[in-house]
């Protein structure tokens, strides 16, 4: 039993009150004083100790009631005091307070997402209800070019339903895993390639922003050649796909990015690293880039850098190499940012 518990303090109260009962009728005997006054001064003193002690355990309680009514009311800012108490209502105090800065962050990340996925939705909508318009009203004919242009709006908006989804698996955290043994060169040259011709026909680096990417190069670097890795491919895809997006959106003009990938330590292990040649992330900045809706504040020196974008590709990207139990992080480089992901490959045998 703790030293300064509820318990420990009521048993307390309890003593007090026998030795004070007991002290005031040993006086009584003593000085032939009469039973009734001792046992009104008897009374007397347990209410007051008793008022004191229970002063202490409601006031307490009354706050937190109160700060509990404010959040379920949506009130995340105010807290419990005496969190720092020895005894059950420092644990309780501590509790509340955990759970609203909990629900301040999910409230917090909810206005975030409507704020971001209202902005991301309004610019190709507006765009595309533009040269559906035009078309309508006879001031453009519904040619090749106009009709390319419409499509390139909706391809963004798919883009944006696809990450909405990938947001929506991340939270439910009942995705399976079906990890299968695969050669890693075709596999990331296939990825590289789809990077390149989706940017090339859409003439767009992300489902954000308008700026032309095409220039950036992607240089892929697996050693050995026939190196081999155990891991999920279409998880593995997102986490390539999501860190290639985010280099290629932060490179400079004519900017150069390189995915290595060499063999781990364990059995079909992976490592990988995506290089860009941008303005790389500052030190304090690092430990927050896997945060949702964190859009850095780095921008490319020369012109392109980052377009805001939904903040939630790297955020994918974690979440993905979690699932196999391995490890992400941003790695120092010379130039540029450099990003490293570790993947176990087969699970060792127990026993």
């Amino acid at each position: 039993m703790r030293p300064f518990s509820i318990k420990a303090k009521l048993g307390t109260l309890v003593v007090v009150s026998v030795f004070i009962t007991t002290g005031l009728l040993m006086v009584a005997l003593r000085t032939d004083t009469e039973l009734r006054f001792i046992t009104v001064f008897s009374v007397i003193a347990t209410l007051l100790i008793t008022q004191f002690v229970a002063h202490g355990l409601t006031a307490p309680l009354d706050e937190m009631t109160t700060v509990a009514k404010g959040i379920s009311h949506g009130d995340y800012t105010r807290r419990v005091s005496g969190a720092d108490r020895w005894d059950e209502l420092g644990d309780l105090a501590s509790t509340i307070n955990r759970m609203a800065d909990d629900l301040e962050a999910v409230d917090r990340h909810r206005k975030e997402l409507v704020a971001n996925v209202s902005h991301e939705l309004r610019t190709p909508i507006a765009a595309l209800r533009a040269v559906l318009e035009n078309v309508v009203d006879g001031v453009s004919a519904a040619d090749p070019e106009t009709m390319l242009t419409a499509l390139r709006q909706t391809e963004r908006l798919g883009r944006l339903t696809e990450t909405l989804l990938d947001l929506s698996r991340l939270d439910s955290g009942v995705v399976p895993l079906r990890a299968r043994r695969f050669e890693v060169w075709p596999y990331l040259s296939g990825v590289l390639k789809e990077a390149s011709l989706a940017a090339s026909r859409r003439k767009l680096s992300s489902g954000s922003g308008n700026h032309t990417r095409t220039d950036v190069h992607l240089h892929l670097d697996v050693s050995p050649p026939e190196l081999t890795a155990h891991a999920d491919a279409e998880r593995l895809h997102q986490v390539v796909a999501n860190l290639v997006d985010n280099a290629v959106k932060h490179s400079p003009p004519h900017g150069r990015v390189t995915v290595r990938a060499r063999r781990g330590a364990d059995p079909e292990s992976l490592d990988l690293e995506v290089q860009d040649e941008g303005p790389g992330i500052p030190e304090q900045e690092r430990h927050r880039v896997f945060e949702r809706f964190n859009r850095g504040s780095s921008a490319s020196a020369d012109g392109p850098g980052s377009d805001g974008g939904t903040g939630l590709g790297l955020a994918i990207a974690r979440w993905a190499v979690d699932l196999h139990g391995g490890r992400i992080g941003v790695a120092e480089s010379a130039r540029g940012c450099r990003i490293q992901v570790t993947l176990p490959g087969v699970p060792r045998a127990r026993g």
